[in-house]
């Protein structure tokens, strides 16, 4: 069975996966002998790869070996191309590593941001839970915020989770015939 191969680099990847696809570059073709290559950058690391010629096109294909190494995360990515001594960037963008799941140990941690921040809101209220009085959130500590401030956090966190799991909203639907 053969997988359709995408013509852009992906928004999301997932470590320990392949990640393979086409790049047409009209006015740089591959039969030439330019090089297409990609730089990923994150905080302390630099990812860099190329394409192989396929014809007048590019092919991309980065095994799941070397994926398995990358660290989870968000990673700019710039593509460039280069050509007797001359380098032009043709695109940038983000794209995040997902965890390899296959590989994951009990230690991984796959709740979202949204999920971490309203266990932490709700231990709070529940029980004046003292680790969750050292919560940050943003630039604030949950230990000084005011109740009120907290039920408001708490109710848009509630909505962020369940928007993400592709809960229906709760609330007042208002008609008008």
């Amino acid at each position: 069975m053969s997988y359709p191969i995408p013509n852009s680099p992906p928004r999301t990847l997932r470590a320990g996966d392949t990640v393979t696809w086409r790049r047409t570059l009209e006015h740089y073709p591959a039969s030439e002998g330019g090089t297409l290559s990609y730089v990923l950058v994150r905080s302390g690391s630099q990812i860099v790869f190329s394409a192989t010629a396929d014809g007048d096109d590019y092919l991309v294909e980065v095994p799941a070996a070397t994926t398995a190494t990358w660290t989870t995360g968000s990673y700019a990515w710039q593509e460039r191309i280069s050509n007797s001594g001359t380098v032009y960037t043709l695109s940038t963008g983000i794209v995040d590593v997902l965890p390899n799941l296959a590989a994951a140990t009990s230690g991984l941690d796959t709740r979202t941001h949204a999920q971490k921040t309203l266990e932490a809101i709700e231990a709070w209220l529940e029980n004046g839970n003292i680790t969750a009085a050292e919560y940050h959130i943003g630039d604030r500590q949950i230990k000084a915020i005011s109740i009120t401030d907290l039920l408001i956090l708490r109710d848009r966190y509630r909505r962020e989770v369940q928007a993400s799991a592709g809960a229906p909203r709760s609330g007042r639907v208002y008609l008008r015939f």
